[in-house]
């Protein structure tokens, strides 16, 4: 049990983390305030670390990892599109990744809690993920 909750865990982290990067990446072109191109390129590096850390456990398990839902990350792409299409200051794009931010946050919590038996090296990837969200999130707001 244990074994299996760690992968579905490191799965979700893993589909979370290659989410929130491509979030910054469909945004970052956008954005005209240093300091705010600072926050997410310093998010994005923190973001990419953890990708790493993920994939080396994963890759300890043999396992290839998940994806973002298609479905999801099509949505997220259309919605960052078409909001940036018709307005593209910082404060859309601060208000498009808060919300990333926050649903990030709710699913990593939800599996966080579905997947009890997972080890703490697991949990505390996705705990790191969650406050990294929470952080940015926080450091963004004056951007709204």
């Amino acid at each position: 049990m244990i074994e299996q909750d760690t992968i579905k865990l490191l799965r979700e982290c893993d589909a979370g983390v290659k989410m929130g990067i491509a979030s910054i990446e469909d945004v970052r072109d956008y954005v005209k305030s240093e300091d705010f191109k600072k926050y997410l390129v310093e998010c994005k590096r923190e973001h990419d670390k953890l990708e790493d850390e993920i994939r080396e456990e994963l890759n300890k398990y043999s396992d290839e990892g998940k994806e973002p839902n298609p479905i999801a990350k099509g949505m997220s792409w259309m919605k960052t599109n078409i909001k940036l299409s018709v307005d593209s200051s910082d404060n859309t794009v601060a208000d498009l990744m808060t919300d990333g931010c926050n649903m990030g946050v709710k699913s990593l919590n939800k599996y966080l809690n579905e997947y009890k038996a997972a080890d703490e090296f697991s949990k505390d990837i996705a705990k790191r993920l969650i406050n990294l969200e929470e952080r940015l999130a926080i450091d963004i707001r004056k951007y709204l």
